[in-house]
């Protein structure tokens, strides 16, 4: 599959393709493209020295048109050793979507390291998924699916691979956290517990811990999805690439009958 999320227009500005849309209206993106292009622009501020973005919180104000967006980002405050990033995506004229991030300077902590877990049997061994039946194209058909356990249509945990299959800016080779972003927002998706033609289960923000950079082109996602009794969900997933576990993304839901 050829093509991008997105277009580059220059200054900052981008043009939204039609495979940024989300399974439920063609007039609104998926949350993982726009996450995606706000690291981009997090990734893109000078450091002093070698560092590494250890979370990324993004803030949903709003749907994310497929339209013109305009992103921005700066050192919100800034330090020799941990800094703090801030990012802002804006679509005519309002912004839809705000982010912070953590950046902390390299060290080398490769004797102490630990407790990250078992990685995930490998995309070779997981069965392909197509999109379910009355789920929208657009970012589903632009990502390959693989499943080890469970999936969308499955109620519960799951645990898959997926693989992007287009730019996010189209004449460039994303980095690994660029890919991890675009997938983190599927956890909520594919560990649902509930009929999304019955219920609302919408992410208002997703937070990403990295502890190690993904290497390779697919990510792996071990998720669930716990509900409380007012209303309120969580969904977690353990983030992976081949050797193992990456990090953690995590949602806040709102839970409600349609």
């Amino acid at each position: 599959m050829g093509g991008a999320f997105y277009e580059p227009l220059g200054q900052g500005r981008f043009r939204s393709t039609e495979h940024t849309a989300g399974p439920w209206t063609s007039d609104s993106q998926h949350l993982g493209p726009p996450s995606a292009l706000l690291m981009r622009s997090l990734e893109e501020i000078p450091a002093g020295t070698p560092s590494a973005i250890a979370r990324l919180t993004v803030e949903i104000l709003g749907p994310v048109p497929v339209a013109e967006l305009e992103v921005s980002a700066g050192v919100e405050r800034p330090g020799r050793s941990v800094e703090l990033l801030s990012g802002e995506i804006r679509a005519g004229g309002r912004a839809v979507v705000r982010g912070r991030a953590w950046r902390i300077v390299r060290s080398d902590s490769t004797d102490v390291a630990a407790g990250a877990g078992a990685a995930l049997d490998p995309p070779e061994r997981a069965t392909a998924v197509a999109r379910p039946e009355g789920w929208g194209p657009g970012y589903l058909d632009a990502m390959e699916w693989r499943a080890l356990h469970g999936s969308f249509g499955a109620p519960g945990p799951a645990t898959v691979w997926v693989r992007q299959q287009v730019d996010l800016v189209a004449g460039e080779s994303p980095t690994g956290l660029q890919r991890l972003l675009t997938v983190a927002d599927s956890g909520s998706g594919v560990s649902s517990r509930l009929d999304p033609r019955s219920w609302w289960f919408i992410n208002p923000e997703l937070t990403v811990h990295v502890y190690r950079e993904p290497e390779g082109e697919w990510i792996g996602l071990d998720a669930e999805t716990v509900i409380g009794p007012h209303g309120v969900g969580t969904a977690q997933s353990v983030l992976h690439d081949r050797v193992g576990p990456v990090g953690v993304g995590t949602q806040a839901l709102m839970v409600r009958p349609r």
